[in-house]
């Protein structure tokens, strides 16, 4: 019986200790968090903006229809190259080129008329001289029947001449007088004539003057029944066929397009970046473009263009022009210009953008998902004798706006307990984050889990337990 009561008692004993130990390893335990860390390191760190789009050339025009009519002819096909003021289609013309055969008949009777003008003008002119070296030689005659006659009145006076032969020279004498007052009438006359034909000739040209302007715009309407390249370029749209009926523009509707021609020295890629990254995004920064047809290749371009306004992301119709609520979210537009495009390259591919708008050598870095925000009170220490702040002082609102102030930090891992500190971050790269003031390279910080960053408390003891998560097999 002894020794049964002694087995007895030692089991009990056993118990009893093992009770004991279980007790107090659970009691150390209780507040113990289990954490994940990392360290705060030195590396580079380039920050990036991510945007998708589709690959534009810079410079591309819709060519749509200036007149109304058949398309009678297309020269070109999608993918041809031409140079400017090429051909490339015609729009039946009928009407407008006899127009302008009327008005180019018009005109060169006109231009006759003109020239008849002129002829006569020059005739004109050469009538007045001849008249005025009539006139000229009829005062000369004039002056030598006066002599004569003077000097017959003179001797006639003396009784030494006949009175019939004084008459007679007289009468030449009037006669001669007459016909130089015959010949300047003749000269008012042919200058009277010239007047007329200078105006005639003015007249016609006018008429030239408006028939040629005529003929300019019938020329212009032609003109408009012809498709003509305005660049050099490359057709990458050509939606309609002979024998379609287009259609010019007119308000609030637009022409018939007859095809697109795109500059292709110059390819952009045109991606919508986020209004919260735009404020990041500058001119000429590099940028790393992917197109979805040409896989495993990247791109190297810069930035050239950035949109001012923004644009609602479910229409894509500019924000100011929307009557949609302002909340909805917006992108800006953004033109990368690719150095070296592929010749493969077609526009309309999508793609993705990662623009570098900041770079930093050899700084503090700190992961993402570390950074955490607590508010003002919840860092600060409990009474030691667990009684609660007075009232008036819970009353305060100068002191409860303070405790409501958000503090941005990472939970530093110092003497098994988890410590908040209050960090200033830099650029962030795609996983980690600049540290500009707070942390010292080495420290230990804890950066999991999500949950645990989240609901952690200051001074909080905690287990580092850096093995990776176990995944469950798969039946």
């Amino acid at each position: 019986m002894k020794s049964k009561w002694k087995i007895l008692i030692g089991v009990v004993v056993v118990l009893v200790l093992a009770i004991g130990v279980y007790a107090s390893t659970v009691l150390s335990k209780k507040g113990l968090v289990t954490v994940q860390t990392g360290n705060v390191v030195r590396q580079d760190l380039t920050s990036l903006v991510t945007a998708s789009g589709e690959v534009k050339p810079k410079n591309y025009i819709n060519i749509g229809a200036n007149a109304q009519g058949e398309l009678k002819e297309i020269l070109v096909k999608e993918g041809d190259r031409v140079h400017k003021g090429q051909l490339l289609a015609r729009i039946e013309n009928v009407q407008p080129e006899a127009d302008v055969d009327a008005q180019r008949a018009t005109l060169n009777s006109a231009e006759a008329d003109s020239n008849a003008s002129e002829a006569g003008l020059k005739a004109a002119d050469e009538n007045l001289r001849t008249l005025q070296a009539q006139i000229d030689k009829d005062k000369a005659d004039l002056n030598h029947t006066k002599a004569d006659f003077d000097r017959s009145e003179s001797l006639y006076k003396e009784h030494l001449l006949a009175k019939q032969d004084w008459e007679l020279r007289k009468f030449t004498f009037e006669a001669q007088q007459a016909t130089v007052t015959q010949s300047e009438m003749r000269l008012v006359q042919a200058r009277a004539l010239r007047e007329q034909s200078l105006a005639q000739l003015a007249s016609a040209q006018k008429r030239i003057a408006q028939y040629k302007a005529g003929l300019v715009r019938y020329n212009d309407i032609l003109q408009k029944h012809n498709a003509f390249a305005p660049l050099d370029g490359v057709v990458t749209n050509l939606p309609v066929r002979v024998g379609e009926t287009v259609v010019p523009g007119v308000q609030n509707s637009a022409a018939s397009t007859i095809m697109t021609i795109a500059d292709m020295s110059l390819i952009t890629a045109e991606v919508k970046v986020d209004e919260t990254d735009i404020v990041n995004v500058k001119l000429q920064q590099p940028v790393d473009v992917t197109i979805d047809a040409i896989p495993n290749k990247t791109f190297k371009g810069h930035v050239i263009e950035i949109g001012n306004t923004a644009i609602l992301r479910s229409t894509g119709v500019a924000a100011s022009q929307s009557a949609i609520s302002s909340q909805e979210a917006k992108d800006f537009k953004v033109v990368v210009a690719l150095d070296n495009p592929p010749d493969e390259i077609r526009p309309g591919l999508s793609c993705t953008a990662k623009i570098t708008t900041a770079t930093r050598k050899n700084v503090l870095t700190i992961p993402i998902q570390a950074l955490t925000v607590r508010q003002k009170g919840q860092l600060e220490p409990k009474p030691a004798d667990g009684k609660a702040a007075p009232v008036a002082a819970k009353l305060d609102p100068v002191a409860e706006k303070a405790k409501k102030e958000e503090l941005q930090g990472v939970f530093v891992v110092s003497g098994g307990k988890a410590v908040f500190k209050k960090v200033e971050t830099g650029i962030t790269g795609a996983t980690d984050i600049e540290v500009l003031s707070g942390l010292n390279e080495g420290d230990q910080i804890v950066t999991g889990t999500y949950q645990v960053i989240r609901t952690i408390l200051n001074d909080t003891q905690v287990k580092v337990d850096n093995k990776a998560p176990v995944v469950p097999a798969k039946s």
